[in-house]
């Protein structure tokens, strides 16, 4: 059976130092992926729109990675990736502290094997395990997120303005302006890790100003 691991092919875009924020040309990539709004007066802990996507979402790649691993022909197993999100705000400034108009695109990366049909009889098994509900909302997509800044994140959530202070002063020096979401890759579990050891990758694509 062939092992693939793609944590390590892009070790550099998804395992970056804390020490120094960087610049990545990040290659175009298949995700499943469900988008949906923060309900006001949630976070992405207490939401349950979030909580039930989280469920789907994850369902949907562990029997993808599963089907993957068992089909008789090709068999190919790997690690299922890191959870990524996308967060922005229709009208205004993204404010980290102020998730109750946040949207979201949560997703997790495919390889470029799992097709189409791969993942529509997936969500056919899933189906009769557990009521649709999100599961209609998961669709897969490609998402090519090109030139960005990059850099890790350790510590709880709440901190993450101090990370994010660092690179927009990195941009401001190189002559880079955002172009992308704000985009998080969590390598830590919440609900297990200590909060001070939480890592998470944080992410934007910027352009050359000017």
């Amino acid at each position: 059976m062939k092992k693939l691991d793609l944590r390590k092919k892009y070790k550099d875009l998804y395992l970056p130092s804390a020490k120094k924020v960087t610049v990545v040309d990040v290659p175009d990539f298949q995700f499943v992926m469900i988008d949906g709004q923060m309900e006001k007066g949630q976070s992405p802990g207490t939401s349950p729109a979030f909580q039930e996507a989280m469920q789907a979402l994850y369902g949907a790649a562990y029997t993808l990675k599963f089907m993957s691993k068992l089909r008789k022909k090709n068999a190919i197993d790997y690690p299922v990736m890191a959870l990524e999100a996308l967060w922005w705000v229709e009208n205004g400034p993204f404010d980290i502290a102020k998730p109750g108009n946040w949207r979201w695109r949560a997703m997790i990366m495919q390889p470029d094997h799992i097709t189409p049909a791969m993942f529509a009889e997936a969500l056919d098994q899933l189906r009769k395990k557990r009521p649709a509900g999100s599961l209609e909302k998961l669709r897969l997509e490609r998402f090519h997120e090109g030139l960005s800044i990059q850099t890790m994140h350790i510590g709880p959530y709440a901190t993450e303005p101090v990370t994010l202070d660092r690179m927009h002063a990195f941009a401001a020096e190189n002559g880079y302006i955002q172009s992308g979401k704000h985009h998080e890759i969590y390598l830590g579990d919440p609900r297990r890790a200590a909060p001070e050891k939480l890592k998470t990758v944080l992410r934007y694509a910027v352009k050359k100003s000017g």
